[in-house]
């Protein structure tokens, strides 16, 4: 059986044409709507940027863009049209009807892409929020059943009540009921922070436009196996893995959901609680797929969402790396001229590819060194015959000097405070400060 056929459409309004900053090209819009169309496995039969001087508040489109398109998914045998932008309920049933087909807008083509993707919990639960909130949002007598009165006792609503009435009710309920979890939930994930926090490993999150290619890069630090396609939003749980740096420390990598232009207001409040490793890390990476025609446009997207977040360099000095992905994607001329703007801006920016590991050993020294720019330094004194302590300073630490003594040595070294409390914390009365 073959997939479902659907049209893709892109709005151009008026407002959308002027040639402000941040204002996005309509044929990478219309691109990205294809993609989203794809990540939940509609086959796009034709997509098109579609011009509109004078939207309709009851359509949207004109008349003869409608029929032309109800001509044109009769005959291409397409049942469902994707339409790149927020749409009313009236213009939505409006277009279903003149259409003669089902009819998506911009946020439930997002909803129902979380949908297929949640696999935790916590990420069922986030969608199924989202998705009620906008359900919610949609119960202005948009159906006719909506006018009925329902008489009754218990849940069913008291006499006169109208079902749209219930329906808002029912929903409000179970929206209670959800963000009742959530909140379990999220006491949960802290409760997981405060034990990290015991142990201390610095959380190093990837952020980023969806598709940069975060959970490639993920799985090449982490060597974990996670859904990593050339696909939208395949990821949307976070994930954690602990690795070890080469110099010896240990540091806990989040993979993320990425993120969207346009993404709806109540979604971001959604996941939300997702989003909460990114706020709680030590290091951020923002992944942009630097191979994108629309990659600038993309860092404005999430840069936006980090400062809603409270996540930016101001509030992360010299924590914030920017890793250019995908380079391998790029015309070799392209790449080295990048390569060389790179070293002489020298501003916390690594070039890299996921996929074949070129620039890998960059970021991981360069990740090394926002975390050694804050080694505190200290001496102990470890007897000779306390080779375990010794061992694990040389692994963990940067030995500056050291002194022998009768009894032991005076090892002077510099290391960061999570790895020096976990150290306390490990071997006690044994691991001896000198004054």
């Amino acid at each position: 059986m073959g997939k479902t056929r659907a049209i893709v459409l892109h709005p151009r309004l008026p407002e959308k044409d002027a040639d402000a900053p941040g204002v996005r090209d309509p044929e990478a819009r219309l691109e990205e709507a294809v993609g989203l169309t794809a990540a939940i496995d509609l086959e796009t039969a034709h997509a098109e940027v579609l011009t509109v001087n004078r939207p309709r508040p009851g359509t949207l489109f004109g008349s003869g863009q409608i029929e032309r398109f109800q001509h044109l998914a009769e005959a291409m045998e397409v049942e469902v049209m994707v339409i790149d932008h927020a749409l009313t309920p009236v213009q939505q049933r409006n277009l279903e009807k003149g259409l003669n087909a089902k009819v998506i807008d911009r946020t439930q083509l997002i909803l129902e892409i979380f949908g297929a993707r949640a696999r935790t919990h916590e990420g069922r639960l986030q969608v199924d929020l989202a998705s009620l909130t906008f359900q919610r949002s949609r119960l202005v007598r948009s159906w006719t059943h909506l006018e009925r009165q329902r008489g009754g006792a218990g849940f069913l609503g008291g006499p006169g009540e109208s079902q749209l009435e219930l329906d808002r009710r029912l929903i409000g309920d179970r929206i209670t009921r959800i963000r009742r979890e959530l909140e379990e939930v999220k006491r949960t994930r802290e409760l997981h922070r405060e034990a990290r926090r015991r142990v201390p490993f610095p959380i190093v999150a990837l952020v980023g436009y969806t598709n940069a290619g975060k959970s490639t890069l993920f799985n090449r630090l982490s060597g974990a196996s996670v859904m990593a396609q050339d696909l939208l939003f395949a990821t949307l749980d976070p994930t954690m893995r602990r690795i070890d740096l080469p110099g010896g420390r240990t540091v806990i990598v989040s993979d993320t959901v990425g993120f969207i232009s346009d993404l709806p207001t109540h979604l971001v409040a959604a996941f939300r609680a997702t989003l909460e490793e990114v706020v709680e890390a030590d290091i951020v990476l923002h992944v942009r797929d630097i191979s994108h025609p629309d990659t600038e446009a993309q860092k404005r997207d999430v840069m936006e969402v980090l400062g809603d977040l409270g996540v930016d360099e101001s509030t992360r000095p010299g924590r914030m790396l920017e890793v250019l992905n995908k380079i391998d994607r790029l015309p070799e001329d392209r790449r080295i001229t990048l390569r060389n703007e790179v070293a002489r801006a020298n501003v916390g920016t690594v070039c890299l590819s996921a996929v074949t590991g070129e620039g890998i050993a960059d970021l991981v020294a360069a990740i090394d060194a926002v975390l050694s720019a804050e080694n505190r330094v200290v001496t102990l004194h470890v007897d000779y015959a306390d080779g375990e302590v010794a061992a694990w300073l040389h692994a963990h630490g940067e030995i500056i000097e050291r002194v022998d003594d009768e009894t032991g040595s005076r090892l002077t070294v510099g290391m960061d405070p999570g790895t020096l409390a976990r150290g306390e914390k490990r071997f006690g009365d044994r691991f001896q400060r000198v004054p």
